[in-house]
C-alpha cells in the first residue's frame, strides 16, 4: 500500500512539474512605412513556423517620423492577425507621445493615446491578438495593462515608455503620467503578489522604455524612477528568476542592470548597489534589424531563461 501511495506521488508530481516552454519577444517593427510592412510580415512567417507558446511585442509599430495616423494603426493591427498564435502588445512612445512632432503629423499626444486604447484595447475585451488568442486579465484603470500564466511562470505588460514616460510638454500630459504611473506601479505590485501568491517559479514583464539608458552614470529619467524603484523592490523580495523585456534603443541586449537601488537618482548611485542577479534584463533589436529573440522557459535549470535570435528567410 505504501509503495501504491508513493508511486501515486512520484507520479503526481511529475504531472504538476512545468514542462520547457517557447516563446518569442519583439518591438520596434514595423519602424519605417511602408517599407517595412513586408519585412514585417516576412518575420511573422517565419514565428508562425517556430509555433511559439505567444509573442510579445512590447511597442513602437512605427517610427517617430512617421504619421501617428488612423491607418497606419489599423495597418499593423491588421498584420497582428497574420500571427497565428497568441500575439500580446504593449504600446511604445511612437503611437503617442511622440506623435506631436511635425513629421508624425502634429497630432494631440494625448487624443493618439485615446484612439491607440480604443483600437488596440477596449475592443478586445480580455482576448490578446493572434488568429489562437490568450485569455488576459486586464487592468481596469489601463486596459492596455495585462497579465497571464503560462506553466505556471506569470506573465505582465506595463504601459511604461520612453520619452520621459510622457511626463513632459503639458500640464495634461504631466496628469496623465501621474494617473498612469501610479496605475502602473499598483500592477506591478499585483503582478508579483500573484506570483508569490501561486509560488509561480519566474515572472516576466514587458514594456517599450528603456529603463537603463545611460545606466548607471546618468540619472534615470524622473519618469521611469517609480518604476526602477517598484521593480527593484518587489523582484528582491520575490527572490526568484525575474525577466524585464523592453525595446526602445533597437539593439539586442541581454544583461543584469538592475540593482537594489533601482533607479540613477544620484551619480554612482547603482553603481555603488548591489545587482540583482536574479533579475535578466532582454532588451530586442529592432528599427533597421527586423528580428526577434526566441525565449526557452525551462524552470528546472538555475537561470530558467535561454534566448536565441530569430530572422525571417
Amino acid at each position: 500500500m505504501r509503495t501504491l501511495l508513493l508511486t501515486a506521488a512520484l507520479t503526481l508530481l511529475t504531472t504538476a512539474a512545468a514542462a520547457p516552454f517557447k516563446f518569442v519577444a519583439l518591438g520596434d517593427m514595423p519602424y519605417k512605412l511602408p517599407d517595412d510592412y513586408a519585412r514585417f510580415e516576412a518575420l511573422i512567417g517565419e514565428v508562425n513556423r517556430l509555433q511559439p507558446a505567444f509573442t510579445l511585442h512590447v511597442g513602437d509599430i512605427k517610427s517617430g517620423s512617421t504619421p501617428c495616423s488612423d491607418e497606419n494603426f489599423q495597418k499593423v493591427k491588421a498584420q497582428f492577425g497574420l500571427f497565428q498564435g497568441p500575439l500580446v502588445y504593449t504600446p511604445g512612445d511612437n503611437e503617442w507621445t511622440d506623435c506631436h512632432r511635425e513629421k508624425a503629423g502634429k497630432y494631440d499626444p494625448l487624443e493618439r493615446l485615446a484612439k491607440v486604447r480604443e483600437l488596440f484595447f477596449t475592443g478586445m475585451g480580455d482576448r490578446s491578438f493572434g488568429q489562437t488568442p490568450l485569455t488576459l486579465t486586464r487592468q481596469p484603470e489601463l486596459p492596455e495593462n495585462s497579465r497571464w500564466t503560462y506553466q505556471n511562470v506569470v506573465f505582465g505588460t506595463v504601459h511604461v515608455v520612453g520619452s520621459n514616460n510622457g511626463m513632459e510638454r503639458t500640464n495634461a500630459s504631466v496628469a496623465e503620467y501621474f494617473t498612469r504611473n501610479a496605475a502602473n506601479v499598483a500592477w506591478i505590485k499585483a503582478t508579483f503578489a500573484e506570483a508569490k501568491a501561486n509560488n509561480a517559479p519566474a515572472v516576466v514583464l514587458g514594456f517599450q522604455a528603456d529603463l537603463f539608458y545611460g545606466a548607471p552614470f546618468l540619472l534615470t529619467d524622473p519618469g521611469l524612477r517609480d518604476t526602477l524603484t517598484t521593480l527593484a523592490a518587489e523582484a528582491k523580495a520575490y527572490g526568484k528568476p525575474v525577466l524585464l523585456i523592453q525595446g526602445d534603443s533597437h539593439v539586442l541586449v541581454i544583461d543584469r542592470p538592475l540593482t537594489e537601488a533601482g533607479a540613477n537618482t544620484s551619480a554612482g548611485q547603482t553603481l555603488a548597489s548591489p545587482v540583482l542577479r536574479h533579475v535578466t534584463r532582454l532588451q530586442v533589436m529592432g528599427e533597421a534589424e527586423v528580428g526577434a529573440v526566441e525565449v526557452t522557459v525551462d524552470t528546472d535549470t538555475p537561470g530558467v531563461f535561454g534566448f536565441r535570435p530569430v530572422y525571417s528567410r
